[in-house]
């Protein structure tokens, strides 16, 4: 399977959270809301979105495959280092952004060997 493309949307950091991703599995499926969390490391985990029915949290989707979870981590996780590099959460002037100042969206087509 490819993931042809990946979307960082950096927030206000929360809990760990960080950002939300989206990613397009052989430019014909779009997965969204993943949270981008990070660790006390500094390097960063995902997860997938639930739904909260009543007292239970069901899973929208996930992967199946740990080979394949992995590869979507990868590139999630490669993607916001990419974006995230030198960046300081009390520095406003060293957000990611366009030249016209407005926030931007880093967009990579990945390939994996799946």
């Amino acid at each position: 399977m490819l993931i042809s493309e990946v979307n960082i949307v950096p927030v206000k950091p929360n809990n760990g959270l960080v950002a939300f991703a989206s990613v397009v599995l052989d430019e014909s499926l779009y997965l969204g809301s993943i949270g981008v969390h990070s660790r006390l490391d500094g390097s960063y985990r995902i997860t997938y979105p639930t739904k909260k029915l009543g007292s239970k949290e069901l899973n929208l989707y996930h992967p199946i495959n740990r080979d394949f979870g992995k590869q979507i981590e990868q590139a999630v996780v490669a993607k916001c280092e990419q974006l995230f590099k030198g960046r300081d959460d009390y520095d406003r002037h060293n957000k990611a952004s366009d030249k016209n100042g407005q926030a931007t969206t880093l967009t990579s087509h990945l390939s994996t060997d799946a």
